[in-house]
Order: structure tokens, then sequence, then C-alpha cells
């Protein structure tokens, strides 16, 4: 069986809107479960591709202290 997960998982969301979208992030975080994460990795990408470099840089310095706190 040749599964497309990145395809699956935008034709899934492919007519949500905002609030849609962040309901999902915001249940994806809450629940915590591991089957989550590869879609919420297909939404980290596409953030990724459409934002600037100044926004990339933003993410990076957020991930960067969340990474941080979460060692401690």
């Amino acid at each position: 069986m040749n599964l497309n997960l990145r395809k699956a998982i935008l034709s899934n969301i492919s007519n949500n809107d905002q609030e849609q979208l962040e309901a999902t992030i915001v249940d994806a975080v809450q629940n915590g479960e591991e089957k989550m994460l590869p879609g919420l990795g297909v939404l980290f990408e596409l953030i990724w591709n459409h934002s600037n470099d100044q926004d990339k840089q933003e993410m990076v310095e957020a991930l960067e202290q969340g990474v941080k706190q979460t060692a401690e």
C-alpha cells in the first residue's frame, strides 16, 4: 500500500477556514497524542514555506525558547 501521508493530511484540511485550522492545531497540541505529530509537521511545513525570513527567524527563536524551557 502506497500512502502519501502529506497528501492525505492536506486533503483533509483543504476546505478548512482559519477557525477550523486553529482548532485542529489546538486540539493536536492539547491532546499530545503521538499520532497527531505528522499532521502538525505538515502544517508547520506549510507555515514555514509561506513565511518570510523575519517570520522564520521569529519561529526559530520561539522554538529555541520552548526547547530551553522544556529542558529545565
